[in-house]
């Protein structure tokens, strides 16, 4: 593993300097193929809540590393900042608690040459300031938080160009490794669940760490493929109301759907748009773009369930080598919300305001940032969407 692509829960300045440069590289170019597109131009996205435009979301990335390392704050609160920014009105357009989602096509935001000059501004400065830093934790995390951020903001920005249709840079990955492997045992047994915030960088929902018992389960090694998910649509799952919850039903009523988003049947075999091109599906390949719903579905169908995401910790953490995650995000049984006495970290809009809302996912995508993957991870999304790129595996008692 490079560099570059080690954990960033313990990064050190020097590796915080190359990826901090690898990441801002890899957002330019995201950001260049929805340019190529015309999507630079804000009244040229579809107003959609899979979408945010890209220039405010470049803008958005600067502001975030120049909030927390170069003006100092200790928290994502408004008021927080020690010095003033860079922009005149930096925080009234790229502060994301300050401007909600469907506010952000209505900004007038500077222009592309000028926000592509504020982030090598941003970055210049930051990099020096690092180059001064002591290598210890309390004055990396800042550093550490911002990359973080970047990483999580590039999974969005290559998921926006799936929706779109777009190409993805050449060098981004876009497809993953197989699943539909068998299944695994597990004794159960206490697990201690989640992360210490003395081990470095941590995500807040994993904290603070919890004693749970975990019952005997069994749970499938690999993700679900398409293979198997292609069964319970050719079995007329989406039309049997029985296997889908009230949720579930209410969904599907609006949507029309009878596969999974971007499947398209070519006489016996199915096939996919993947960022802009027509492909056959692999049928070995971990299925992606579902929701919860459409998972949950598949378990009842094949009458199995989703795994709770202690059961998927334990699995993880357990070392047995036939258990392989990181192809697709992975619903979970778990509801998001915050572990006993938990405390909210200096990025305050990353999990409160989702608690309740959303469902969580665990694991990691062939399109997250390998110094992101842990599998101490939450993820979360609301339920109805399936713009992201999850899948599932089953498991049983």
């Amino acid at each position: 593993m490079t560099l570059i692509n080690a954990s960033l829960r313990q990064a050190g300045a020097q590796q915080l300097a190359q990826s901090l440069l690898a990441a801002r590289q890899t957002t330019l170019a995201l950001f260049d193929c929805y340019a190529a597109a015309g999507y630079d131009v804000v009244a040229r996205v579809p107003r959609q809540i899979e979408l945010t435009p890209p220039l405010w979301q470049l803008g958005n990335i600067a502001w975030f590393a120049e909030w927390f390392i170069l003006r100092e704050a200790p928290s994502s609160h408004p008021a927080d900042a020690v010095y003033n920014g860079l922009l005149t009105r930096g925080d009234d357009l790229f502060d994301a608690s300050l401007v909600p989602h469907r506010a952000r096509w209505s900004l007038d935001l500077p222009s592309v040459g000028a926000v592509k000059m504020y982030c090598h501004e941003v970055l210049d400065r930051v990099l020096d300031k690092l180059s001064r830093e002591a290598n210890i934790d309390s004055a990396l995390l800042p550093y550490r938080l911002a990359l973080a951020h970047e990483d999580l903001c590039r999974e969005q920005m290559l998921a926006g160009l799936q929706w779109l249709g777009l190409a993805a840079p050449p060098s981004m990955p876009t497809g993953h490794a197989p699943g539909g492997g068998g299944q695994i045992a597990f004794p159960g047994g206490t697990l201690q669940q989640g992360s210490p915030r003395q081990t470095g960088f941590v995500f807040d929902n994993e904290t603070p760490p919890y004693a749970c018992y975990v019952a005997p389960f069994a749970i499938d090694s690999t993700p679900v493929s398409n293979a198997q998910f292609a069964d319970f649509v050719d079995d007329g799952g989406y039309q049997n109301r029985q296997f889908w919850s009230g949720a579930g039903s209410a969904w599907l009523m609006q949507q029309e759907r009878s596969s999974p988003l971007y499947w398209q049947r070519d006489g016996a075999q199915w096939r996919s748009q993947r960022f802009g091109q027509v492909v056959t599906l692999a049928p070995q390949e971990a299925v992606r773009h579902l929701n919860l719903y459409e998972a949950q579905a598949y378990c009842a169908w094949i009458g199995r369930r989703l795994a709770t995401e202690s059961e998927w910790e334990y699995a993880a953490l357990s070392g047995h080598p036939l258990f392989q995650w990181g192809q697709v995000w992975e619903w979970t049984a778990t509801p998001f919300e915050p572990y006993p006495g938990f405390e909210a970290g200096a990025w305050r809009g990353y999990s409160t305001p989702h608690f309740l809302e959303a469902q969580v996912l665990r694991g990691a995508s062939f399109a997250t940032s390998l110094r992101l993957v842990s599998p101490r991870m939450r993820g979360f999304q609301a339920p109805q969407r399936c713009d992201g790129f999850a899948g599932l595996r089953t498991c049983a008692w």
